[in-house]
């Protein structure tokens, strides 16, 4: 058992991501009871939303489980006063500085954990009294880091600068590829794009099908001037591409991105004119399946290749 798995309590150092759209209660329950981590994806929801998606994984497992919080969000306030009120155990937060809520979720008993893309927030990380940090790479779907350092890169510049547990994210899609983050430092991984087309997923039907349909080259990172996001290429793809050509200000793609956009293409299966956010992983996946599943064929994917390496003949 590493540290991760003893951290959470947790069978399998595996964490499915806290995606707005896509991470109900339905799915956390669903990844934690089959060993992993499961996250309630707090960004798109309501606090009054929240608390009842709390209420009901309760019901739904007796495995750990945790809610991802967004800094960004507006109402995060009655957000941390819910998951303080409903003893939420574990909580990562995302999209700001750790210091804001770190210690605050630390004194009600929550374990907190802090997802970046960069060392200079891995190291804030540490000086904030995070229990573990999530390294998200550039190939990840939603919002992202300016830096666009891959998975590849970033894992070991993180493993270099902290000794704080930590979680491979970003271009996660097989038990191959958990190995290689294991191997370069990670202790754990967090998998989004996967989770997000499977059954539990709260994500439209006709997202999830966008999602099969995916092509390498299909996700870009776009939004640069605002905040980073991957996105599929679709139609309001297009109009972001052609504004930020024509040189549009921050204020103009805030315009242009509107309200309720991702909400519109993940949540209400809007493909023309909705928000698309998911990563590069996308072109892997072919079958919508339970997040079971998915779990399961992680670890089995991570055992063979596991063993192929072990038996393997390289001569150098």
């Amino acid at each position: 058992m590493n540290r991760i798995n003893s951290l959470f309590q947790i069978q399998y150092p595996i964490i499915q991501a806290g995606m707005i759209w896509c991470s109900g209660w339905k799915l956390a329950a669903a990844v934690s009871n089959a060993g992993g981590l499961g996250l309630i994806g707090a960004g798109s929801m309501y606090p009054d939303v929240l608390k009842h998606h709390i209420q009901s994984i309760k019901k739904a497992t007796d495995k750990p489980y945790g809610v991802n919080l967004p800094l960004l969000y507006p109402n995060i306030e009655e957000h941390v006063q819910t998951i303080i009120e409903e003893k939420v155990p574990i909580v990562f937060t995302s999209a700001g500085n750790p210091k804001a809520w770190t210690s605050h979720l630390k004194a009600a008993g929550i374990t907190v954990v802090h997802v970046i893309a960069n060392t200079k927030f891995a190291i804030k990380c540490e000086e904030a009294g995070v229990d573990a940090i999530v390294a998200e790479g550039f190939e990840a779907g939603g919002h992202n880091g300016k830096e666009e350092t891959t998975t590849l890169c970033l894992i070991p510049m993180i493993r270099k600068v902290t000794h704080l547990p930590l979680i491979a994210a970003g271009g996660i899609g097989s038990g191959a590829a958990m190995l290689a983050a294991m191997a370069l430092g990670a202790e754990a991984v967090q998998v989004g794009s996967l989770f997000a087309a499977t059954e539990e997923s709260s994500a439209h039907i006709n997202f999830k099908n966008e999602i099969l349909k995916a092509s390498d080259g299909d996700t870009e990172l776009s939004l640069k001037q605002l905040t980073p996001v991957r996105l599929l290429k679709n139609d309001f793809y297009k109009a972001v591409k052609t504004a930020e050509a024509n040189c549009a200000t921050k204020e103009e793609l805030t315009a242009l991105l509107g309200r309720g956009r991702a909400k519109k293409g993940m949540f209400e299966g809007d493909l023309v004119e909705g928000e698309l956010e998911i990563g590069q992983i996308a072109a892997l996946i072919s079958t919508i399946k339970p997040a079971a599943q998915v779990v399961a064929e992680l670890l089995e994917e991570y055992k063979t290749a596991k063993a192929h390496l072990s038996t393997a003949q390289y001569d150098f």
